[in-house]
């Protein structure tokens, strides 16, 4: 049925959620997975004054790399222990719900697994929705985890 799973996660606490119940139900089906983080565009109307544009950037892409390395290493650590085999995407300077969906397709996934808050009304206006997002334009199941 689902051969290929895209599991997203930000390294949060509530998507490591979504990674828990992608990784079993890939484990339940036999299904290859991918694990995508997306780090997202440069804020550049924070840069410092005191420091040059490319050096603010560097310091971001550094940052940024790291944070991905470390939250797609504990996602495969956990593949690891249920004796499944994961490939890590780390997509940087992205939206992430368009990254996520370019993911999907471009890896071949058939379904995506990923976590919500399950914000309604105005805090979902306020705090936004990859989730939402990703739902309402994926052209493959998604499966939310809450």
């Amino acid at each position: 049925m689902y051969t290929h799973i895209l599991i997203s996660t930000d390294g949060s606490e509530l998507a490591q959620n979504g990674v828990d119940h992608g990784l079993s139900l890939a484990k339940a089906l036999g299904s290859k997975v991918t694990i995508v983080t997306v780090t997202g565009p440069f804020p550049i109307a924070a840069v410092d004054a005191g420091r040059s544009i490319a050096a603010y950037v560097n310091q971001l892409e550094a940052d940024n790399e790291e944070h991905a390395e470390a939250i797609l290493s504990a996602a495969k650590a956990a593949a690891e222990k249920m004796a499944l085999t994961v490939e890590t995407l780390h997509i940087p300077n992205a939206l992430p719900a368009a990254a996520i969906i370019d993911a999907a397709k471009t890896q071949g996934c058939n379904l995506i697994v990923m976590a919500s808050h399950g914000y309604r009304g105005i805090k979902r206006v306020l705090l936004g929705s990859q989730t939402a997002e990703v739902l309402a334009t994926a052209h493959i199941p998604v499966l939310v985890i809450r």
